[in-house]
């Protein structure tokens, strides 16, 4: 007997399973958390540091750099950016 999942796309799985877009979601934070740690290390800046360009305490910057922690608002990603100075780019596709 053939499994109705076997051989098909994960992507197709999640939605079938009503998760793909609660994962989808997850990654994207995952990506973004790791951008902005990786150029926090390029640019020799710590965290407490970040925070301060931020404008924000230490511990709101690790909940942004928590790959697990889905909540965060644009706001808080446009002032990362700025303080690595770069640009937030948010697009609907």
């Amino acid at each position: 007997m053939r499994h109705k999942n076997i051989g098909g796309k994960f992507r197709d799985f999640l939605n079938e399973e009503g998760i793909l877009a609660e994962v989808e979601k997850a990654a994207v934070k995952e990506v973004v958390a790791f951008q902005i740690m990786q150029m926090m290390e390029e640019k020799k800046i710590s965290k407490l540091e970040m925070a301060k360009r931020m404008g924000t305490s230490r511990s709101a910057l690790d909940r942004l750099l928590d790959p697990h922690n889905p909540s965060v608002s644009l706001k808080t990603l446009e002032r990362a950016a700025a303080s690595l100075g770069k640009k937030l780019s948010i697009q609907l596709i």
